[in-house]
């Protein structure tokens, strides 16, 4: 407990002391065991851990701890889709959410729990009985399923935020497995902050948690904190001082504050972990979370070195990666590892004779590995639907029937607008189809004026209720897109706070289409629109109207404060 008016640089000695006895406790360990970082040693170790020592499980948190990234908070169905696009991956946990955060949460688990096969479904819930039961019901149709439980166990959680001894936590701790047990037979436990804890007590409530029945003890580096060789001597340490770590599963998950969440958690398996936590693109709290493609091609790639295997169909690393970036709005940048635009691009003059040589002179990897195939092969208004098909399959997509015609036809309607449709324009096209946002609001017209000698110009927009209404509104703004925004708020009443507007090209060219993407506020709470169009108005008012009816949707069906559960369970959901 925190004395009575302590200033907050007494506080800041007590943190620092408390991580210069988590260093000193590191250096202790290097000192006794000293053990080589090299995979022969790692598999060696790896034996009795588990009845396949060569495989490390994949465990996304995408849902979970990626939809914590501000504005990348997901609807039910876009969830369903990012779920189903992650066991096409191979994924082999699906961290579905948090049911105890809200009733929309729960929903969300649920329906992911119902609807998506082929991999485990995963919930989180604090170490009470309460969130236990929850996860338990959102849970229990899934053929496989997993409750994940969680509690701080570093020093500075215990007393600032949790205000409980270590035989609190480690009672406590116990208690949350067990009752989870009494569910399921799958539980998964997570020390909170386990790079900051001190490693004796660290071992006694892992020895703890795994007497109790966890069958997998997740290690996070909660704040990104640690650095690899820190991160390989805990992992030593455990499997050396806990009685029992063998009847259990290690895995990791690593935050990416200093930009090591990759690098930690390879070095994790090189060290005994036998299960990674990751996200696609990395998305995450603050600087967000290990990258499902980057650890997965780093293990591919580097397979002579660190002998172990996935699950992971990397041909779908790409196409996943766009998914989640479209739902999300959060672009890939260029420079991105494996996904990123120029990933596979060459300009240098001798980056470029050398590959004409060999690949294999700049290329450690082939595009096509991760999906990315990209084709000369250039598309118009004569292509007819065979190629279509043929050029939607090969971009690592899959539609059926219903979902193709309206996509063909959308393609087709687009090429009377562009003269070459390239492979940008159809996954743009593809994800717009498949996440057509439902909503009460549709745009049925669109009419701007704006004009030089004029301060201000003027849009109409004319909308379409679900109910059968249409309403038409007039407004003036600073250009037309301003103009268009006030004309929608005038139309539905629903009055928002812009935050952030992007535009960007999808393709090259004077014809491109662009991608529009709007942050607004309302109530409290961020929302995200997008749309692609050829015309920059056009995809900005759809982008907003699409904003609108995510708001109307969340107010309709009461899920628009996740405090509807109390506000420490939006707090825990951040957690691990």
């Amino acid at each position: 407990m925190a004395r009575e008016g302590a200033s907050p640089r007494s506080h800041d000695d007590e943190n620092e002391a408390i991580l210069s006895r988590r260093v000193r406790d590191l250096h202790e360990v290097r000192a006794q065991a000293r053990i080589p970082l090299n995979p022969g040693a790692a598999r060696e170790e790896a034996t009795p851990m588990a009845p396949n020592p060569d495989q490390v499980l994949i465990f996304d948190t995408t849902l979970r701890d990626g939809e914590q990234a501000p504005g990348c908070s997901m609807t039910r169905p876009e969830k369903l889709r990012v779920a189903r696009a992650l066991a096409d991956l191979g994924v082999d946990v699906i961290e579905a959410g948090f049911p105890a955060a809200s009733r929309g949460d729960w929903e969300s688990v649920n329906a992911v729990a119902r609807e998506v096969q082929g991999t485990v479904i995963c919930g989180l819930a604090r170490c009470n009985r309460e969130d236990i039961e929850l996860a338990a019901r959102a849970l229990r149709d899934a053929p496989r399923h997993r409750i994940h439980v969680f509690l701080a166990t570093s020093a500075i959680h215990r007393q600032y935020k949790l205000n409980m001894a270590e035989e609190q936590i480690i009672r406590t701790a116990v208690e949350g497995v067990k009752i989870a047990r009494d569910f399921c037979e799958d539980v998964e436990f997570s020390p909170e902050d386990a790079s900051r804890t001190e490693l004796e007590f660290l071992a006694q409530v892992v020895e703890a948690a795994i007497d109790a029945g966890a069958t997998t003890v997740n290690i996070p580096d909660t704040v990104g904190y640690t650095v690899p060789d820190e991160f390989a001597e805990l992992f030593r340490y455990l499997r050396k001082n806990v009685r029992g770590i063998e009847r259990a599963r290690l895995s990791v998950h690593c935050h990416d504050d200093l930009g090591m969440a990759v690098a930690n958690s390879l070095t994790a398996v090189v060290a005994g972990a036998r299960q990674i936590e990751c996200t696609i693109n990395g998305i995450g709290e603050r600087a967000g979370n290990c990258s499902l493609e980057e650890v997965v091609m780093a293990l591919r790639t580097r397979d002579a070195f660190f002998n172990v295997r996935t699950n992971i169909q990397t041909t779908r690393l790409y196409p996943a990666s766009r998914l989640v970036s479209n739902i999300t709005g959060m672009p890939v940048p260029r420079n991105k590892a494996v996904v990123g635009e120029n990933a596979f691009a060459h300009e240098a003059g001798i980056h470029q004779h050398g590959m004409l040589k060999h690949h294999s002179t700049y290329e450690i990897m082939r595009p096509e590995d991760v999906g990315l195939s990209r084709s000369s092969l250039v598309l118009g208004k004569h292509s007819g639907r065979h190629a279509f098909r043929e050029r939607v399959k090969h971009l690592g997509f899959e539609l059926d029937d219903i979902e193709f015609n309206r996509v063909f036809e959308e393609f087709k309607a687009l090429a009377d607008k562009k003269k070459e449709l390239f492979d940008g324009d159809i996954e743009a096209l593809v994800l717009r189809a498949e996440g057509s946002a439902s909503g009460p609001w549709s745009l049925a017209g669109l009419k701007t004026v704006a004009d030089s000698a004029t301060p201000a110009a003027e849009a109409t927009v004319r909308l379409q209720h679900s109910d059968g209404r249409t309403v038409e509104r007039t407004a003036s703004g600073d250009g037309p897109v301003d103009a268009a925004f006030k004309a929608i708020e005038a139309a539905t009443g629903i009055n928002v706070s812009l935050r952030k507007f992007e535009v960007r090209g999808v393709t090259e060219g004077e014809d491109a289409q662009g991608e529009t993407i709007v942050y607004v506020e309302y109530n409290q709470r961020t929302y995200r629109g997008s749309s692609v169009s050829t015309n920059i108005v056009e995809s900005s008012t759809k982008a907003f109207l699409e904003v609108i009816n995510r708001i109307e949707l969340a107010l309709r069906t009461g899920s628009r404060a996740r405090e509807e559960r109390g506000g420490d369970a939006r707090v825990a959901q951040a957690a691990v």
